[in-house]
């Protein structure tokens, strides 16, 4: 069973699968007997192909980089969840590598656990559910991203994916990395899309007016 500090449960609690939920229902989920936490060293890997675990996974502290091959595709920040292409796939579908890039913690749910809270409880399934539709699209749009020209086009197509409200909080020299951008280029692509009305800057706080007006840009 593992064992979660008050701000490890706060932070649980606003993870994608438990949005909404009760606090009985979240303490629930943290005491399930086949969960457990695991700390990990920065460089240390925690899924591989043919080498991973069929469970679902919260990062609770620390970033973790996920590539694919040589290719650095994603980094992951407390509070997401990670390791759900690997519930259902065989290990050659599993095509990810996910590193700890800083010191992190991590809170493991067996795919055995998953499938009996999901079953249980609709909260859970309606979140799941919005969760994978959520990836999907991001998934899509990162493969789309690729044929698509101009870095107005990648920084439409990040903020897209990742909004909540309306809103984007990064900094600049992290969305200039994780798009693959120089800072220049971002820049240009930040004065575009504020010309056009598209989006609005407060410090690392980008605003989205209106999702389908940004849309247009792809």
């Amino acid at each position: 069973m593992a064992e979660l500090t008050a701000e490890e449960m706060v932070l649980l609690s606003r993870c994608p699968l438990l949005l909404g939920a009760e606090e009985g229902l979240v303490r629930r989920v943290a005491g399930t007997e086949d969960a457990w936490v695991q700390d990990f060293a920065a460089g240390e890997v925690l899924y591989q192909p043919h080498h991973f675990l069929r469970c679902l996974g919260l990062l609770l502290a620390g970033q973790v980089r996920v590539t694919n091959g040589t290719l650095a595709v994603s980094t992951l920040e407390a509070g997401e969840l990670f390791g759900a292409a690997a519930l259902y796939n065989d290990a050659p579908d599993y095509a990810t590598t996910l590193t700890a890039h800083t010191p992190c913690r991590a809170i493991f749910f067996p795919q055995a656990t998953v499938d009996r809270m999901l079953g249980e409880e609709a909260v859970l399934r309606r979140n799941y559910l919005r969760y994978l539709s959520g990836r999907i699209r991001f998934l899509s749009g990162r493969l789309q991203s690729v044929t698509q020209a101009g870095s107005e086009g990648k920084l439409a197509r990040y903020l897209l994916a990742n909004a909540r409200d309306g809103a984007v909080n990064i900094s600049a020299t992290d969305l200039a990395r994780r798009l693959g951008l120089s800072r220049a280029s971002l820049y240009r692509a930040f004065e575009a899309l504020e010309k056009a009305e598209l989006i609005r800057r407060t410090g690392k706080t980008i605003e989205i007016p209106s999702l389908p007006a940004l849309q247009s840009v792809l």
